[in-house]
């Protein structure tokens, strides 16, 4: 049994441990007003960009003129895993839900005869990924230091795949990020980003005219990459509200398991101390009777 003093020194710790928690907690909070204010207003831009983009590539006619990131390159051997996660921990299962959806993924194509290489945004996540798939990943784009990730940042991460595309490295390209439900629910989700994705119930659609004014050579240049962008932008938008949401959900759980703890301790404190003075007592009471 743990002596008095262990016990008032592990009570004082876990008082301590709670104040961090309960501090992590509310700094969440308040930054999750803001990242899902973020998130949500650039739902309704990203989400009508790819459905135009996934109208005009149902639409194409394929041949060697074709853009590339809209057609493809006929090929769907080789795929990029592009797993955004976040540089902190202390946020429950937020990354390892991301990378699980990854390795998940990677593992099926696998299965089919696929390659499969990674593309990691964000260090949580690489020694896991590294481990499983070691000599797959053939970029990494570190975000450290980096207080709030903007579209300058996803645009020059959309600009390393699009070099990777364009030399080769890969057919399909494959996007994983964590999308805000709520503070208790964060969904990881995967979407393809290259070549655009052509929806199931494209069909009668697609023998729709399109006209482009003033060039579709000069639009195209210019909405492809965008659209990459977008994407990406949206997916760290709606990485940084589920990171401060599952971190504020953890920090809370956390909170309460150490006041139960330390509840607990006082406890055994009390009861320890207790039994110490009985027994001085009747050690006291027994040395009196013997004299």
């Amino acid at each position: 049994m743990a002596s008095l003093k262990e016990l008032k020194v592990r009570i004082g710790s876990v008082k301590s441990t709670q104040k961090i928690t309960k501090a992590k907690q509310m700094v969440a909070a308040a930054k999750l007003r803001k990242a899902q204010a973020a998130a949500e207003a650039a739902r309704p831009y990203a989400s009508r960009l790819e459905a135009v983009m996934a109208s005009l590539a149902s639409k194409v006619t394929i041949s060697s003129s074709s853009p590339r990131l809209l057609a493809g390159t006929g090929s769907d051997q080789m795929h990029l895993l592009v797993v955004c996660n976040s540089d902190r921990g202390l946020a429950g299962a937020f990354n390892s839900n991301i990378v699980k959806a990854a390795r998940l993924k990677a593992e099926e194509l696998q299965a089919e005869g696929k390659t499969v290489k990674f593309f990691l945004v964000g260090r949580k996540g690489r020694a896991v990924i590294n481990r499983l798939f070691p000599k797959q990943t053939i970029a990494q784009f570190d975000t450290t230091g980096i207080r709030d990730i903007g579209y300058d940042e996803a645009q020059e991460i959309a600009a390393q795949v699009m070099e990777l595309f364009e030399q080769g490295k890969f057919d399909v390209a494959h996007l994983f990020y964590s999308r805000f439900r709520s503070a208790l629910l964060q969904e990881p989700t995967v979407r393809q980003i290259i070549p655009v994705a052509i929806p199931a119930d494209a069909g009668e659609a697609s023998s729709a005219a399109v006209e482009y004014e003033p060039d579709e050579e000069e639009i195209l240049s210019a909405l492809l990459p965008r659209n990459v962008a977008i994407q990406i932008f949206g997916a760290l938008l709606e990485n940084a509200a589920s990171e401060q949401g599952a971190s504020m959900t953890a920090m809370d759980n956390a909170t309460r398991n150490a006041g139960d703890l330390i509840n607990k301790l006082t406890i055994q404190y009390n009861r320890s101390r207790q039994a110490a003075i009985t027994t001085e007592l009747v050690e006291i009471i027994s040395g009196a009777e013997a004299l």
